[in-house]
C-alpha cells in the first residue's frame, strides 16, 4: 500500500490538476464522485443518502464509487496515481497521516460547517493542525456477549467494571465445557485495537514519536493471552479462527457459536441481526490491578475531499450533508458509527434499532473511561497486516514469541520510517 501511495504522490506532482468531476466553470451540472467501501447493505444505504442529497441539491450529481474492503485502498491509490482521485474519499484513521502527508487531501478547515460536531472527535481529523478529514461517526472496541448463551451454560453476565482477563477466560472455558464443545466460550480478534487496549491497561501507547511504543514484553503477554484462550479451549484454535476471518457475518457470535467476541461497536446491529438474539456490549476485561480501561474512542471512518478536485464546493457540500443533515442521518443511522452531531442524534434516536440504542447508551456510559483519540503516524496502514503475520506465526507455532516480537517491531518501525 505504501508503494502504491508513493507512486500516487509522484504522479500527482507530475500531472496537472484533474478530477472525476466536470469543470466548475463549464456550465454543466457538477458531478461529485464519492468513493467508499463496505457490503451490500452499506451500498444500499449510501445510494439512498445520495438520492436524498441530489433531491435537495438538484444542481449537483453524485456518483458512488463502491468497492469491497479487500480491494478498496488498492483501487483508490491506483485512481489517485492516474490523476483521477475521487472528489470525496472515505478513509480510515490508519491512513489519514499517509494520505495527508502525500498531498492527496484538501484542508477543509472553515469550509465545512463543523460547529455541531463533537469537537474532540473533530480533532481526530487533523494532521499538523490542518483539518484534512471529517469523522463520519465514532466507535469503540468493546466485548460483545450473548447473555442467553451464557445462562444456558450456567454462567452469568460478568460485571464489566471489575472483571479481569483471567475471569473472562475462565467463564468462556466453562461455556465450552458445559456445551460439550458445541459452542465456544469466546472468539478472539487479532485487530490492533485489541492489543492497543491491552497495552493501554499497562500504561503503554501503541504509537509515540512516530514509532511503535509497545514493549516486547507487552506484545508477548498479549500473545500469551490469546494462547491461553486456545490452550484452555475457551476459544477455538488458530486454524478455525483463520477460517472465520474478519467478516462480521462470519463471526462466531453472529452465528451463535460463541458466547463472547470483540468487535467494533458499530458492528453490533449486524452481529445482532446475524445472531437473532439480543447481544450486550461490555467494557473489555482488565489486567489485574490496572487503573486504565485501555479503551479508546475512534472515528469509524472519515470523509475527505481531494486536493485536486475541480468540484471543491460541491464536494464539501456533500460532506456537510452527510455529517450535519438529519435526513442523511436518518438513512445512514449507525452504519458509519454513531453521528457526532448531537442534533442529528436527537433527530434520529427513535429510528435507531434496539442494538444501536444500546450502542448509544454504552458509549455515553464509558465516556469517562476512554483514552483520547490518537492519529497514527504515516505508515500505520500496514500495521494490521504486520501484526497479523507476527501473531499467526506465534499461534501456529512457526516462531517463538521472542522471535515474533522482534520481527513485528522491526517490520513496524520500517513501515513507519519510509
Amino acid at each position: 500500500m505504501k508503494r502504491i501511495l508513493a507512486a500516487a504522490a509522484a504522479t500527482l506532482l507530475a500531472v496537472s490538476a484533474t478530477a472525476c468531476g466536470g469543470d466548475d466553470g463549464s456550465g454543466g451540472t457538477p458531478k461529485v464522485v464519492f468513493s467508499y467501501w463496505g457490503n451490500d447493505s452499506r451500498q444500499k444505504l449510501t445510494e439512498a443518502a445520495i438520492a436524498e442529497f441530489e433531491k435537495k441539491n438538484p444542481g449537483i450529481d453524485v456518483e458512488g464509487d463502491f468497492s469491497d474492503w479487500d480491494s478498496y485502498y488498492e483501487k483508490l491509490a491506483t485512481k489517485t496515481a492516474a490523476g483521477e482521485a475521487p472528489d470525496v474519499m472515505s478513509i480510515e484513521i490508519r491512513g489519514l497521516a499517509e494520505f495527508a502527508n502525500r498531498g492527496i487531501l484538501a484542508d477543509v478547515a472553515g469550509k465545512i460547517d463543523t460547529a455541531g460536531l463533537d469537537q474532540e472527535v473533530l480533532k481526530a481529523g487533523q494532521v499538523d493542525g490542518k483539518q484534512f478529514a471529517i469523522p463520519t461517526g465514532v466507535n469503540a472496541f468493546p466485548m460483545v456477549a450473548n447473555e442467553k448463551t451464557l445462562k444456558e451454560h450456567g454462567q452469568k453476565l460478568p460485571d464489566d467494571k471489575t472483571w479481569t482477563w483471567d475471569e473472562y477466560i475462565a467463564t468462556a472455558q466453562k461455556v465450552t465445557e458445559e456445551s460439550g464443545g458445541d459452542i465456544w466460550g469466546t472468539e478472539y480478534n487479532e485487530n490492533p485495537a485489541f492489543l492497543q487496549i491491552f497495552a493501554g491497561q499497562r500504561g503503554e501507547q501503541f504509537y509515540s514519536g512516530g514509532k511503535v511504543a509497545l514493549t516486547e514484553q507487552t506484545i508477548k503477554d498479549w500473545w500469551a493471552l490469546l494462547q491461553k484462550i486456545i490452550d484452555t479451549k475457551a476459544g477455538p484454535g488458530a486454524a478455525e479462527m483463520l477460517e472465520t476471518g474478519t467478516k462480521v457475518d462470519q463471526a462466531l457470535i453472529a452465528t451463535n457459536k460463541s458466547a463472547f467476541g470483540s468487535w467494533w461497536s458499530n458492528q453490533l446491529d449486524a452481529l445482532t441481526k446475524g445472531s437473532g438474539e439480543e447481544l450486550t456490549l461490555l467494557r473489555m476485561p482488565k489486567t489485574a490491578g490496572a487503573t486504565s480501561s485501555g479503551m479508546f474512542l475512534q472515528p469509524a471512518m472519515y470523509y475527505t475531499v481531494s486536493a485536486k478536485t475541480e468540484q471543491a464546493a460541491a464536494a464539501r457540500k456533500f460532506v456537510d450533508f452527510m455529517v450535519n443533515d438529519p435526513a442523511a442521518g436518518a438513512i445512514v443511522l449507525s452504519d458509519r458509527g454513531l453521528p457526532t452531531n448531537s442534533s442529528v442524534i436527537t433527530a434520529i434516536k427513535d429510528k435507531l434499532s434496539p442494538a444501536d440504542r444500546q450502542v448509544l447508551a454504552f458509549m455515553e456510559s464509558i465516556k469517562g473511561d476512554l483514552s483520547p483519540i490518537v492519529v497514527p503516524p504515516k505508515g500505520a496502514m500496514e500495521m494490521e497486516d504486520i501484526l497479523k503475520r507476527a501473531t499467526d506465526s506465534v499461534l501456529f507455532g512457526k516462531a517463538t514469541p521472542e522471535e515474533a516480537a522482534k520481527t513485528f517491531l522491526t517490520e513496524a518501525d520500517n513501515a513507519l520510517s519510509q
